[in-house]
């Protein structure tokens, strides 16, 4: 139960966080894309009926729901989700060695010796035997502060022999032994255990953080597939549009052939503008599936049934809402808080970690050990002259012996070691801090790093705000100039060339300004995301 709250906690933790980081951009405004003309998708009844691909319509998400369905079903989550679990069960297996344990011991043992003295006749030769039962049980246990342990073991035995003159046959005996061992220098603040005790718990922390950023950088991806799919969508009907525009003019182009306002070879050109069209319509389409595609790993969990075959239609689209952008602020907000700043942090407090076990073991070893016996007797006395039973002492007499504190034994003695010469823990130690500067280095370039990619985020933010504002600006206009080039193309003063290139040109500036809303606003996604863990 303690593992299991442990891991509560830790995962709590960390989804709280990565659930915020992932909903960041939730309160930015969306609303239906509204620069595209609607034009029908009839076609003329002059032309043969050409039959494109369909696009099946799929399930409306918005992005918070798609964002939702990653939390649940992603499988790099749920890859990660295992992480803070498994550090949780290393830092309980790093703090068992702290656990008492429990020893016993259960020993028979039997002993038949030959006879010592071969200058007597055989008859007067005699065989010992000797046998023994004992046991013993008690407690040991690794102490967390100071690095010492003890041990407290109670034994009792039973012994017979068919010596001649035994004091005790049967004899029982029972004994207590305390022992205790503490370093009084070297392993006494810190020693191998409690080395590895803190260098769990520094991995349970970056599992954590490791598990938030997995959390962002996947609400990311899913915001920048969402708006992938939405780009791939309205490409399809700008192309389709396109292509509309095209075998209209083709259609009119027929009809001035055929009442002789306009030669045969124009309608060639109309001709291979609707082709080259509907070569983007298909193009757009299968833009449309990798898109489809994308999104569906991300949100989706490939064991479910529909899993290839479900579809989706985004319920938001992107619109303009500027916003102001404070970079200097972003960057101290990412320098403090991002997940993999943090996480090499952490490396760096195992380094020092470390570094505080190699000095450690550079001290001498001196050990204190201390000893405490209590002994109990008892059996069957016999008599040294005849062999006779004299008297009986059961084990009951030997146990307040020992309870008694009767027959005692102690002992102190303090231990010394100290190597001769370049010791292993010296080089340890040097290593440690060759290792521990060069980290302080990476950190500073580190830092770099990421203070470039914020400016970077904050950069693109501004330069897609001014590409939105500039493409606007060149669609309005090359609808005018289409608007004109119908005009003139009407009265004769244009040719078929003139107006189906602002066609083109109309296309390719809704399809730019389009792009460029899209990109502004998965720059300013990025831009949030940026300050909490890395892009990719």
């Amino acid at each position: 139960m303690r593992l299991y709250q442990q891991f509560r906690a830790s995962i709590a933790r960390s989804t709280v966080v990565g659930a915020g980081v992932l909903l960041f951009a939730s309160g930015m405004s969306v609303s239906a894309f509204g620069q595209t003309q609607q034009v029908s998708t009839a076609l003329p009844t002059a032309l043969p009926a050409r039959q494109e691909p369909a696009v099946p319509a799929g399930t409306p998400v918005s992005i918070e729901e798609a964002v939702r369905m990653a939390l649940e079903n992603n499988l790099g989550i749920q890859i990660e989700k295992l992480n803070p679990q498994i550090q949780v069960l290393g830092v309980s297996r790093a703090r068992s060695v702290y656990t008492p344990a429990f020893v016993s011991g259960l020993l028979r043992r039997s002993t038949t010796s030959p006879p010592i003295d071969f200058n007597t006749s055989a008859a007067d030769q005699s065989i010992s035997t000797n046998a023994s039962l004992s046991g013993n049980g008690g407690l040991q246990q690794l102490l967390k502060w100071g690095g010492g342990n003890y041990s407290l073991v109670f034994d009792g035995s039973r012994a017979t022999t068919n010596d001649i003159n035994p004091r005790f046959n049967p004899q029982l005996g029972s004994n207590l032994n305390a022992v205790i061992n503490q370093p009084l220098m070297r392993n006494f603040k810190i020693d191998a255990n409690r080395q590895q005790l803190m260098l769990s718990k520094n991995q349970l922390e970056a599992a954590d953080l490791q598990l938030q950023q997995r959390l962002t950088q996947t609400g990311r991806n899913v915001r920048a597939a969402y708006y992938a799919l939405v780009g791939a969508l309205a490409g399809l009907e700008v192309a389709q549009e396109s292509l509309n525009l095209a075998r209209t003019s083709l259609k009119n182009n027929q009809t001035r052939v055929e009442v002789g306002t306009m030669a045969p070879i124009d309608i060639v050109t109309a001709e291979a503008e609707v082709a080259s069209n509907e070569e983007n319509v298909i193009i757009q389409q299968g833009r449309i599936e990798s898109a489809q595609d994308q999104l569906r790993t991300l949100i989706m969990n490939p064991a479910q049934p529909d899993f290839w075959t479900a579809r989706f239609s985004p319920s938001e689209q992107p619109v303009l809402t500027a916003r102001p952008i404070d970079v200097d602020t972003a960057i101290k907000n990412a320098l403090a808080n991002r997940t993999d700043v943090l996480a090499f942090k952490k490396q760096m407090e195992s380094t020092a970690i470390n570094l505080k076990y190699a000095a450690n073991q550079k001290l001498p070893a001196i050990d204190l050990n201390a000893r405490y016996g209590l002994a109990g007797v008892a059996g069957t006395a016999l008599s040294q002259a005849t062999g006779i039973p004299t008297g009986i002492r059961s084990f009951g007499d030997a146990l307040r012996d020992v309870f008694g504190n009767e027959f005692k034994t102690w002992s102190v003695s303090v231990n010394v070691s100290y190597p001769i010469g370049t010791s292993p823990a010296e080089a340890g130690y040097a290593q440690a801090k060759l290792q521990q500067q060069q980290e302080r280095t990476a950190l500073t370039n580190f830092e770099m790093q990421v203070t470039t990619a914020v400016r970077e985020a904050g950069r693109q933010v501004n330069t897609n705000l001014k590409r939105v504002e500039a493409t606007r600006r060149a669609r309005d206009l090359a609808q005018q100039r289409l608007d004109a080039e119908n005009k003139r193309f009407t009265v004769g003063l244009s040719s078929t060339f003139e107006l189906l290139q602002a066609q083109r040109d109309l296309s390719r500036a809704k399809q730019a300004e389009l792009n460029a809303t899209l990109e502004y606003n998965l720059s300013l996604v990025d831009f949030e995301a940026v300050q909490i863990a890395p892009i990719r």
